[in-house]
């Protein structure tokens, strides 16, 4: 069996499973963010008194944190009622940075388990060897009461990334380049295996770019056999002893496909899809694209090494006049350590906004929202109309390095001839 399937096994009490099979099982880890209030309500609507194990569940305030509106402050109110009664060990509230960044650093996040939230982008847990994946609040609910939940035994197609990548190209761009060729609905509820070289010499970092944005191919969950920059980050963090799964070596994928990173050159997703993907370089070569905002931040691109690629740029110039560049620290952790190295000091000296920790205008709802006929470059990991703001304005996605050298110039920029 391939590793997913042998944690779905260990989980459902079972030998063996296979794709395509339906198993209920045990989910080791549940997370509630704060759009998804309807959670509670769904729990107390079938019968639910207690959470099944107060130390397994949490809500983490990210999306709207601190709170923009009234309607949002209200939400946070109630869902704070539900840790406080059901005693949650862990509640992340507004001070502590978006879900898939704080739960790794709280050390709930491990080897061989399983994750289950509600936000796509929990295929992100890959990166730890565990199986992650998103759900609704109905589905939700149904875990805070039992603690299970059912799946369907996805079929895994591997993706295997070999070589070393060249100066300039960044995680993000490696993940942007396979988007673009296997598309946005190359993956549907299938799991991904990244596998390979520059899978394996990869940093925790690194790893959590690439499973986050697997879910932008349909990906049910992601997965990569952890390495010993994993081992040692969950080993001084884990709250609970665990095991890795390893898969066999005979496993047969739906699919593979391979790419030789060592070839690439900076990319760009450009408006309005995910998949819609080109080299920067022909981007630049068709005309200048002008921007108005550079983005940095999200649960794919605001951990301290995405900020540190951007500080190393700007650091000793500044943006244009007219021109904004907002950062967001993926948590209070991250925050701190670039405050220690001095990174959020150059930036704000270039004249970026430092945001509080969150999903910030990832979504499109506070902290950097964009208005008609605006340009955004960034690195986060969405870009259909309206994402980040009006749905007349324009997103590209690319990695910090891009973002912090395209607004720079005020327009889209190759970021080699700055590193």
């Amino acid at each position: 069996m391939h590793a997913i399937e042998k944690i779905l096994a260990k989980n459902s009490g079972r030998e063996s499973v296979s794709a395509g099979e339906i198993v209920t099982a045990k989910v080791d880890f549940a997370e509630i963010n704060d759009l998804y209030l309807q959670t509670v309500y769904s729990f107390y609507e079938m019968g639910g008194e207690k959470v099944w194990d107060n130390t397994r569940a949490a809500f983490v305030f990210d999306h709207y944190a601190p709170a923009p509106d009234i309607k949002s402050a209200a939400n946070h109110g109630e869902m704070r009622e539900f840790a406080k009664k059901n005693n949650l060990k862990f509640h992340f509230d507004t001070n502590c940075g978006v879900c898939h960044q704080v739960m790794p650093e709280a050390g709930v996040i491990y080897p061989g388990m399983i994750v289950v939230a509600t936000d796509s982008h929990t295929t992100t847990h890959g990166a730890f060897g565990a199986m992650g994946t998103g759900c609704g609040a109905t589905d939700m609910a149904t875990i805070l009461m039992t603690g299970e939940l059912w799946f369907r035994v996805p079929e895994i197609i591997e993706v295997r990334l070999e070589g070393k990548a060249p100066k300039g190209v960044f995680p993000k761009d490696v993940i942007l380049h396979v988007l673009g060729q296997i598309k946005a609905d190359g993956a549907v509820y299938k799991a991904i295996d990244f596998t390979g070289s520059y899978i394996e010499s990869l940093n925790v970092a690194g790893r959590m770019v690439i499973c986050n944005m697997a879910v932008e191919m349909g990906a049910k969950t992601a997965y990569m056999q952890p390495n010993e920059a994993v081992m040692e980050y969950v080993s001084k963090r884990a709250v609970r002893p665990f095991e890795v799964q390893y898969t066999d070596a005979d496993f047969q994928y739906e699919e593979s496909f391979v790419f030789d990173v060592s070839t690439l050159e900076p990319q760009l997703a450009c408006p309005h899809s995910v998949d819609n993907v080109a080299p920067l370089s022909s981007v630049v070569e068709r005309g200048e694209v002008k921007i108005n905002q550079g983005y940095i931040g999200s649960c794919t691109g605001g951990r301290e090494e995405d900020i540190a690629i951007a500080a190393e740029i700007l650091r000793g110039k500044h943006i244009p006049e007219y021109t904004r560049l907002v950062v967001v620290p993926a948590s209070s952790e991250v925050m701190l350590s670039c405050l220690e190295k001095g990174y959020i000091q150059d930036l704000m000296n270039a004249g970026a906004t430092i945001t509080s920790p969150g999903c910030g205008a990832c979504l499109g709802a506070h902290e950097g929202i964009i208005a008609p006929g605006e340009v955004c470059i960034s690195s986060t990991n969405r870009n259909f109309p309206g994402r980040m703001g009006s749905t007349k304005a324009e997103i590209y996605l690319a990695s910090p390095a891009a973002v912090a050298s395209s607004i720079l110039n005020g327009c889209i920029t190759d970021p080699r001839k700055y590193l």
